[in-house]
């Protein structure tokens, strides 16, 4: 009977979708729906009762409307890549896939702005702007297959994020609908929109608030010129001074990432990026601008990084050697991939200056548990990546307690206290990431 009720449950609510989405936009077979179980935090996963799949924005209305009256979860998803687990799915709800929405509706180079569906890839807006020497600067590691509308969800960032800002500063309006079915618009084409900024709430609440059908993001000049510098160092809390040092000289990297020992030994078996396998961390540091000012800038931070302890440096020579550098960097969550069938992908953000302290002590914890743990992470704005790597048999007390978030999380936590400038907001949104007890305790579904 217990079985049966869940079932004819699906049954009443595929009859109502199916009303008016066709055949092909309508998943409920377990072999159909297997492939969204789950997004990239492939540690939870849980079969969607129902998958819808609207092609139209008035489908998408339908959908949440429908789904509202009948007090079922709805679940929106982009492309999956998201590793917060922000696209879980419910048991009792309907997934709902906007992959369908892949349009770039219109880009105007003048206004230096385009307009696109959410199903869109991160990295086809900037191919779309590229005629026009324009891109779109959010550029997360998943940028060749991660949608618009997951990193508007999300407020997704990247490895330029520290110069050129989060998804929230880098799209100005967004069009979609409530969990009732309601149109909404948010923002504008403006500069600045009257009344409060519900933009900025919208984005990041993991489609909470809005459905996004369409999105008005920014577009930049591509600059003129631009260098990478990778700094080697052989001691990691030496690499994470440096960091620090870098900011307090006055410079504003297009992007200072950091990766330890264990995270380039796993790269460069798997792009082959040049990186030093015998540095203990290594920098990248990329100066972008007008021809004169990354040679101005790069010969500072070259002064910066030596006095901070650098054994050795390479400035990228061409483009193709700058790219170089940066697909090592966008490739560690596939790299790591290679080398351990499952890992937790921490998310914590501290004080530049605590970096060498936490790295030390996530060191502490790998011979403590015996879990291996490479890093990775947005230096330049303190936000670490922890990689530690599972295997389905790995004791979750050791890497996931259900009662506190993981200790290496907390340590970061800890050192984020002790800075009045800090916050609180990554490390509690690492706890979402990957330290829930489960779906039940961290719901994305809408009410």
């Amino acid at each position: 009977m217990g079985q049966a009720l869940p079932l004819v449950r699906q049954a009443e609510v595929a009859r109502a979708l199916r009303a008016f989405l066709p055949a092909r936009a309508l998943l409920w077979e377990e072999e159909d729906t297997r492939p969204y179980e789950c997004d990239g935090l492939t540690a939870y996963r849980q079969l969607p009762m129902v998958v819808a799949l609207p092609e139209t924005e008035e489908q998408v209305r339908r959908v949440l409307e429908t789904c509202s009256a009948m007090s079922i979860p709805v679940v929106p998803r982009g492309a999956g890549t998201g590793l917060s687990g922000g696209a879980l799915p419910r048991g009792d709800g309907v997934l709902l896939s906007m992959a369908k929405f892949m349009r770039v509706l219109r880009v105007d180079a003048r206004a230096r702005i385009a307009v696109v569906q959410p199903g869109v890839r991160n990295a086809a807006i900037s191919e779309a702007a590229a005629p026009f020497d324009l891109y779109y600067a959010p550029d997360p590691s998943s940028q060749i297959a991660c949608t618009i509308g997951g990193n508007v969800a999300e407020n997704s960032g990247g490895v330029h994020c520290l110069k050129y800002g989060l998804t929230v500063h880098n799209v100005l309006r967004v069009r979609g609908f409530t969990a009732a079915g309601e149109p909404v618009e948010l923002g504008s084409q403006a500069p600045d929109a009257p009344g409060y900024d519900l933009l900025a709430l919208a984005i990041g609440s993991e489609g909470m608030l809005v459905v996004v059908t369409e999105v008005t993001v920014k577009l930049l000049p591509k600059p003129q010129c631009a260098k990478v510098v990778m700094a080697s160092f052989d001691d990691v809390e030496k690499a994470g001074q440096a960091v620090a040092d870098v900011i307090a000289a006055g410079i504003l990297p297009a992007g200072l990432e950091m990766m330890d020992r264990p995270a380039t030994h796993a790269v460069e078996q798997f792009v082959g990026a040049g990186y030093d396998l015998d540095a203990a961390a290594i920098l990248l540091c990329e100066s972008d601008g007008t021809a004169e000012e990354v040679e101005h800038e790069i010969a500072r931070m070259r002064e910066v990084l030596v006095r901070a302890g650098a054994t050795r440096m390479s400035v990228s020579r061409d483009e193709a050697e700058r790219l170089r550098f940066w697909s090592g960097r966008k490739s560690a969550f596939p790299a790591v991939g290679r080398i351990s069938p499952d890992y937790y992908c921490m998310d914590g953000t501290i004080p530049r200056k605590r970096l060498g302290e936490v790295l030390k002590f996530i060191g502490a914890m790998e011979k403590k548990y015996g879990l291996r743990c490479p890093n990775v992470f947005h230096a330049g704005d303190g936000n670490l990546h922890p990689l530690i790597l599972t295997t389905r048999t790995t004791p979750t007390s050791c890497v996931a307690p259900s009662s506190s978030p993981p200790k290496c999380l907390r340590s970061a936590s800890r050192s984020a206290a002790r800075s009045p400038a800090s916050t609180a907001w990554g490390w509690r949104r690492s706890t979402r990431c990957a330290c829930s007890s489960g779906p039940t305790s961290w719901s994305c579904s809408l009410p």
